[in-house]
């Protein structure tokens, strides 16, 4: 099995990154983190390098003899659990809106805006202007918040969904795209999932890259409540299968680990 469609090329701090996303709490031994990069054929000292990097940046703190995430990593696992465990409540028709005030904005205000937005699950209805129904429960990304309220105001407010024969959810997204790459997601983790609970160490490459890409994708389902989904919708099927597969590739990742620092 190759490396998933639409993952980024695996560098040291991504693997270190994807590593710790991946546990909670999110902190692991340095000697393990290194392990973690040999999996792709990073050398030890490749990786330490990124752990002192990413240190300097912000992304990690070193804590006695490991490292743990920090800064917008840490707020992306934060967002990264809410997507595999979301929390919403009954929707009772009305929306959430930001509209975007002032003048001009640079182009680097323009596209924080819209990572900002996309991180909150709003969709863009028109230029300036975004939405999404008023049925989560919070919001796990402060600094995301504070992207959008130094650029927006908000609003809470019931909206006709009438524009056309598009349902107004069906102009935010694209739910059949999100669906179909949803379902071809779940037939990698089918294929992959038997293998690691067999223990075959030859599946925790390909198994590591699968698990990153399923995490983006829930991070883009845009949780709508169930009234506003088309049928046959695949994220809370997404998330079980997700969950399988997690916990048989966390158990034999942690068994290859431990052979491979103790190997008598």
């Amino acid at each position: 099995m190759g490396q998933s469609r639409n993952s980024p090329p695996l560098t040291a701090r991504s693997v270190v990154a994807s590593t710790l996303l991946g546990v909670d709490p999110p902190r692991l031994p340095t000697r393990l983190l290194v392990r973690s990069g040999e999996l792709f054929g990073i050398s030890q000292g490749t990786t330490r390098v990124a752990l002192s990097r990413m240190v300097a940046a912000g992304e990690l703190i070193a804590v006695g003899d490991g490292h743990e995430l920090a800064g917008h990593l840490l707020e992306r696992q934060a967002r990264q659990q809410a997507s595999r465990s979301p929390t919403t409540r009954s929707w009772d028709g009305r929306w959430a809106m930001a509209v975007v005030v002032g003048g001009a904005r640079a182009s680097d205000a323009r596209a924080e805006l819209r990572h900002a937005m996309a991180g909150l699950r709003m969709g863009e209805l028109r230029e300036g202007v975004w939405l999404r129904p008023d049925n989560l429960v919070g919001h796990p990304a402060p600094g995301l918040d504070a992207v959008v309220d130094a650029q927006c105001q908000r609003f809470v407010s019931s909206l006709p969904d009438a524009d056309g024969s598009t349902p107004l959810s069906g102009r935010l997204w694209d739910l059949p795209a999100w669906k179909s790459r949803a379902d071809e997601l779940r037939t990698e983790l089918d294929a992959i999932v038997g293998s690691l609970e067999r223990g075959d160490t030859d599946a925790l490459a390909p198994g590591f890259v699968l698990s990153a890409a399923v995490l983006r994708h829930l991070l883009a389902d845009p949780l709508l409540p169930p009234e506003l989904l088309p049928d046959g919708w695949s994220g809370d099927a997404l998330r079980l299968d997700y969950d399988r597969y997690d916990d048989a590739f966390k158990a034999l990742w942690r068994d290859w680990f431990r052979r491979a620092r103790d190997p008598d």
